[in-house]
């Protein structure tokens, strides 16, 4: 390891970031406990311009740990709706709750403490108590990786046990002494990452602009730069395929509330029938009775056959997760009339008041579609 580049990385960043980091995010400069932890946790597997304008709104709903921990769980699930990765709710909400039962409603400084806390890993423990607190802690998100594997030509899957250990190691190597620049530095830190050490395009392949790293960057003078981190050659995401029940009744659809540790968990979404392997050919139009049987396995088929009467082929919609692609077939049933509900993780919905649930994205898309064409609007 350069003894130079260690003891001088933290000032060289910081004048780096007081020249060329962003500056105006609404989450910066505050000391908030509660904010930062928001922030931080919506910006994770979350683009910067999509926060931008989801965290304010989110903040004007719940600004406080304690109105949070108080709300309905639908009622986050569906200010969250549209951003994904939706444990990050479930996880906010938990872990609002358990600031206030176990600390008295505020966040520990100790990052120790802080990663105790329900959806909160090491390095947002560590970006906490930098922000918040101005602890030296390090962090260690995606973006810091890629820099540090650079910078000391850190070889092996990041994902490797020994690997990771070492980038811990370096992270904690390079703090500033004064805990005063924690927070300036961890931002910097960040920026860098994602505007100037990019995955595809850092700024030392370019004539651009000159990277305040490049004599000391092992990667740079050993040309490694894309070689570094070395990345895991992820094998084809499986597809599948679905229907999905579209029974209306009225102005009112049927939603059922998924389980929690499913995907799109605690979400309302409509009745579907369990996931199978992707085919190349599918039903034009099955049997009424076998899709509700196959979506609503513990209802009565009998008397759910005698409400609904029309089935019409909807429009089949792709829905691209992380790891797997899902095709999904809508089915448009009609229903005479809103059959009497004993499972409480079915309701009857009206058009009018689905903006007050949590929907996957796609199921909102095409609902709003619905709520449009009659005057409604699901946007909260």
């Amino acid at each position: 390891m350069s003894k130079a580049l260690t003891a001088n990385f933290s000032e060289k960043l910081i004048a780096w970031h007081a020249r060329s980091g962003r500056s105006g995010l609404p989450w910066q400069g505050n000391r908030d406990p509660y904010a930062v932890w928001v922030s931080e946790i919506m910006l994770q597997q979350t683009q910067v311009a999509t926060v931008l304008e989801r965290y304010p709104r989110f903040m004007k709903r719940f600004p406080t740990v304690k109105k949070l921990a108080s709300a309905d769980i639908d009622e986050v699930l569906a200010e969250w709706a549209g951003l994904g990765y939706y444990s990050r709710a479930r996880n906010l909400h938990a872990c609002a709750q358990q600031v206030m039962t176990e600390f008295a409603g505020q966040f520990p400084s100790d990052p120790i403490l802080l990663e105790q806390l329900k959806g909160i890993g090491r390095s947002t423990a560590g970006a906490i108590a930098a922000f918040a607190f101005h602890e030296r802690a390090p962090i260690l998100d995606a973006n810091v990786k890629r820099i540090l594997a650079r910078l000391f030509a850190v070889e092996g899957g990041i994902q490797e046990k020994a690997v990771n250990d070492r980038l811990w190691g370096l992270a904690n190597d390079l703090l500033p002494t004064k805990a005063k620049d924690m927070p300036v530095y961890t931002q910097a830190l960040m920026d860098f990452g994602a505007t100037w050490c990019t995955s595809r395009k850092p700024v030392c392949l370019s004539d651009e602009k000159k990277c305040p790293f490049e004599k000391e960057c092992q990667a740079s003078r050993s040309n490694q730069v894309l070689d570094l981190p070395q990345k895991t050659i992820k094998a084809k995401s499986p597809e599948f395929d679905c229907d999905m029940l579209l029974i209306r009744s009225g102005n009112s659809i049927l939603l059922q509330k998924r389980p929690s540790k499913a995907i799109w968990g605690g979400l309302w979404s409509l009745p579907e029938t369990p996931w199978v392997a992707k085919s190349a050919t599918r039903k034009n139009l099955p049997n009424l009775k076998d899709l509700i049987q196959a979506a609503l396995p513990d209802e009565r088929p009998s008397a759910w056959g005698k409400v609904c009467k029309v089935v019409n082929q909807g429009p089949q919609i792709k829905h691209v997760f992380t790891h797997r692609r899902l095709w999904i077939q809508i089915w448009e049933v009609s229903a005479s009339r809103s059959l009497e509900l004993e499972n409480p993780n079915l309701r009857w919905v009206p058009l009018s008041q689905l903006g007050r649930y949590g929907l996957p994205q796609p199921i909102k898309i095409l609902l709003q579609g619905l709520s449009l064409a009659r005057g409604d609007d699901l946007r909260n």
